[in-house]
């Protein structure tokens, strides 16, 4: 057994149609460059009726027609922002829980000690987040339930160094199901493949997604040298 090994993220989004969310972060093959992905799917119209719009420091998420939006509380947030030359991405409103902590020189894994899985019994949907740092580094978190009841909060950390053509995927969901059946072990270890630069990379992403369930990407490759960034959204709803 290889415990080294590498997926190919594309052939996992392939093979499964309902990861729900998901965060990848690592680094392109040359070592200089990060990469940051969110995306989301849905299979009701309140979470499929959604875009990505960009803000000054990332993306928030808004009904594509507000006219049909129903619940907002777990369907309209900031999924990216950035916090000098940190990037944060998350999976719901912990965004800004991470930035207000960050912003008072505390760390990301203190401020999700306030927040928990989100409140969508019979799901209980994990909130998972990361956090990118300027030397290529990353966290990846996820918190979910404990068990069916949803009684009581997991919550993991993953701290990794940034190695050069190596990513890790975390998603909420194992796959499509009812209830969908939670994430479980570490993120995923993925080979970040950027030949054809952010165009190739963010098409590949975009197309490996489920096309009934996909609902926006966004991806950021950012200059780790000169922390200039170039960014990319996709969204089902153009």
């Amino acid at each position: 057994m290889n415990v080294y090994e590498t997926g190919s993220l594309t052939a996992k989004l392939s093979a499964d149609r309902y990861p729900g969310r998901g965060i990848v972060l690592g680094l392109c093959p040359d070592g200089k460059t990060s990469v940051a992905a969110y995306f989301i799917m849905g299979r009701s119209a309140n979470s499929r009726n959604r875009v990505f719009v960009e803000e000054p420091d990332g993306i928030r998420t808004e009904a594509f027609d507000p006219s049909k939006l129903e619940d907002p509380s777990l369907i309209i947030y900031h999924p990216v922002r950035q916090i000098g030359r940190g990037l944060i991405v998350t999976n719901g409103d912990q965004t800004d829980t991470i930035c207000d902590f960050l912003a008072r020189g505390l760390p990301m894994e203190q401020a999700l000690r306030l927040r928990t899985f989100e409140p969508d019994g019979p799901n209980w949907t994990p909130r998972i987040s990361g956090l990118l740092g300027p030397d290529g580094s990353y966290k990846l978190s996820i918190l979910k339930s404990a068990d069916a009841a949803g009684s009581a909060c997991v919550r993991q950390l993953f701290e990794y160094p940034g190695l050069p053509g190596v990513g890790h995927f975390l998603h909420t969901y194992v796959c499509d199901g009812d209830p969908l059946p939670t994430f479980q072990g570490e993120p995923e270890r993925v080979t970040i493949e950027s030949e054809g630069g952010i165009d190739a990379f963010t098409q590949a992403l975009w197309d490996a997604l489920d096309s009934d369930n996909k609902i926006s990407l966004f991806v950021r490759f950012t200059d780790l040298e000169t922390a200039a960034f170039q960014q990319r959204i996709l969204n089902r709803h153009a």
